[in-house]
C-alpha cells in the first residue's frame, strides 16, 4: 500500500476520472534548486506524458536567477541553438500536491535528447550517480536534512515593493523563540497547514519548532533513502513558499537574511547501510565506530573545501559562518557538539553524521551528492578523520576553517582533482561557470550598504 498522498498511475486515473485531480504538475530542479516544469491536464498526462515524458528548453540549466541565458556554457548555448531536453517522470514520486487544488505532482529526471542518457549536470542526475557508486560498493545511503527559514508578516509582493529592506520587513516573531511554544502557537496557522499538507503529499513530518532567530523556524521530515530525502526536501521547500504566498505572508530560505539575526541552516544527516544492517554502528558509541563510519567521516571532512560550492552556493551563504552563531566556522568533528562542523549523534542503528555546514539556500540534490561522493572517497581510500575535538570549536586555532568566500570556493572546486574524478570534468566546468557567474553578478551590484556608507560622507 502506498504511503498517504502517494499515487499509482491507476489511482491517479481514478482521481482524474472522478474529478479529484484535474492538473498534474511535472517538475524538476534547476541548479539553484528551484522547481521548474509544466502543468498538464490530468487526462493528457495519463495518455502521453506518463510514458513518454515531455520537453523543456535546455537553456534552463544555464540561466541566472533572473532567467537570463548566460553565455559560456558548453552544455547549452546560442551556437547550439538552445534545443530541448526530455523530462522523464519518475512515477515513484507521483503524489497529490495537497496544498494545491485538485493537483498531483511528479518529479522528473532530465535526459539528453542528443546523447540519449541523463543530463550529467542536472542535479538529480548528479545525486543518482553517487547513489549508484554507493550501490556498487554494497552500500545504501540514508539521509535527513533539517531546513530552517524565517517567516515574515508581509506577502512576497509587499516585500518586493519595499525592496526587501530589513527595516521594512516584519518577522513573524519579535524575540528569539528557540523551542518556545508560545511563539510557535502564533504561527500555528501556517505550520499546522504545512505539516498537514506535507503529510497528505507523501512526506512524513516529524515536527516544527521555533529557532534561534526572531520569526525563525524549522520543519523536519523523516529520514529516508537519500534520493527520496532530496525529493522530499525540494517539495517541502516549495510547498512552504506556496503556502506562505497563499496566506499573504512570506518565507525566506536565505542563509543569512540579516546581519544581526541568526543564519538559516540545512543540517544534513547521513548513515550507510549494507545488506539491511547499519554499516556505521559498532558498539553503538561514537567513540568506537566501525571502520566504514570512521573512513566516511574522514572523507567527508577532507573534501569540504573541494565541494564547498554545493553546501554554500551563493555570496550570501558565507555570511552565515560567524563565531558563536550556531553556524560552524571550522572543519572539526565531535560527539554531540553543536560548535563543530561535523556532529556525531545517535547510538546503535541510529548512529550517524550530522554536517552543520550547509545553509538553507543549498540545492538538496547537490548537497547530498557532495556529501556522498566525499564520504565514499573516504571509504575507498581509508581516510582517517582527525581526532575528535573537545570543547568550544569556535575557540580553536589549530583546526582548518570553513571556506569564507564563494570566489575562493569556486577556485578550489574548479582545480580539484577529486571533484573532477567524482563528478566528471563536464559537470565541474558547468558548475564552476555557474557559481562564478553568481560571484560576478554580486561584484557588479551596488548595495544598500554602499549607499548608506558613501552617499553623503565620502
Amino acid at each position: 500500500m502506498n504511503p498517504a498522498g502517494m499515487l499509482t498511475l491507476d489511482e491517479l486515473a481514478e482521481r482524474v476520472d472522478d474529478g479529484r485531480v484535474e492538473t498534474v504538475l511535472v517538475a524538476f530542479t534547476d541548479p539553484y534548486g528551484r522547481f521548474l516544469g509544466k502543468r498538464f491536464d490530468g487526462g493528457f498526462f495519463l495518455e502521453q506524458v506518463a510514458a513518454h515524458g515531455t520537453h523543456a528548453c535546455d537553456y534552463l540549466m544555464t540561466v541566472d536567477m533572473e532567467m537570463n541565458p548566460v553565455p559560456g556554457y558548453a552544455f547549452s548555448n546560442w551556437d547550439r541553438g538552445y534545443g530541448d531536453f526530455r523530462l522523464a517522470p519518475d512515477l515513484a514520486t507521483l503524489r497529490m500536491a495537497d496544498w494545491l487544488d485538485r493537483t498531483a505532482l511528479v518529479l522528473c529526471d532530465v535526459n539528453d535528447e542528443r546523447a540519449r542518457g541523463p543530463v550529467a549536470c542536472a542535479p538529480r542526475s548528479m545525486l543518482r550517480r553517487q547513489i549508484a557508486a554507493a550501490s556498487e560498493m554494497g552500500f545504501e545511503a540514508l539521509a535527513a536534512s533539517e531546513l530552517e527559514y524565517y517567516l515574515f508578516q508581509q506577502s512576497y509582493r509587499d516585500a518586493m515593493r519595499v525592496g526587501y529592506v530589513e527595516e521594512s520587513l516584519e518577522p513573524a516573531g519579535w524575540y528569539i523563540e528557540d523551542y518556545h511554544i508560545l511563539q510557535g502557537t502564533r504561527t500555528e496557522s501556517f505550520h499546522a497547514a504545512a505539516r498537514r499538507h506535507l503529510r497528505a503529499s507523501g512526506i512524513p513530518v516529524e515536527c516544527t519548532k521555533g529557532e534561534w532567530g526572531k520569526g525563525q523556524h524549522e520543519l523536519n521530515v523523516r529520514y529516508a533513502r537519500m534520493l527520496k530525502m532530496a525529493d522530499d526536501h525540494a517539495i517541502h521547500k516549495h510547498c512552504l513558499k506556496e503556502l506562505a504566498d497563499r496566506q499573504g505572508i512570506s518565507v525566506t530560505f536565505m542563509a543569512k537574511y540579516s546581519e544581526t539575526h541568526a543564519g538559516s541552516s540545512c543540517h544534513i544527516h547521513v548513515s550507510l547501510w549494507r545488506g539491511g544492517e547499519p554499516a556505521f554502528a559498532g558498539s553503538g558509541e561514537p567513540s568506537e565506530p566501525t571502520d566504514v563510519f570512521r573512513w566516511f567521516l574522514g572523507g567527508w571532512m577532507a573534501r569540504v573545501p573541494d565541494l564547498m560550492v554545493f553546501y554554500a552556493p551563493t555570496v550570501n551563504s558565507y555570511k552565515r559562518y560567524q563565531p558563536g552563531s550556531w553556524a560552524p566556522t571550522r572543519i572539526a568533528w565531535s560527539p554531540d557538539n553543536r560548535t563543530a562542523g561535523f556532529r556525531v549523534v545517535g547510538h546503535g542503528p541510529s548512529l550517524r553524521i550530522e554536517c552543520r555546514i550547509p545553509g538553507a539556500d543549498c540545492n538538496p540534490y547537490l548537497a547530498h551528492a557532495a556529501a556522498l561522493a566525499a564520504g565514499l572517497d573516504g571509504v575507498r581510500n581509508r581516510t582517517e578523520p582527525p581526532p575528535p575535538y573537545t570543547g568550544n570549536v569556535y575557540a580553536a586555532h589549530d583546526v582548518p576553517c570553513v571556506p569564507s568566500r564563494l570566489d575562493d570556493a569556486v577556485e578550489r572546486f574548479e582545480s580539484s582533482v577529486f571533484a573532477r574524478g567524482a563528478l566528471g570534468d563536464d559537470v565541474v566546468d558547468h558548475y564552476a561557470h555557474f557559481y562564478r557567474t553568481e560571484v560576478l553578478a554580486f561584484e557588479r551590484a551596488v548595495t544598500d550598504w554602499e549607499r548608506r556608507r558613501y552617499f553623503e560622507r565620502i
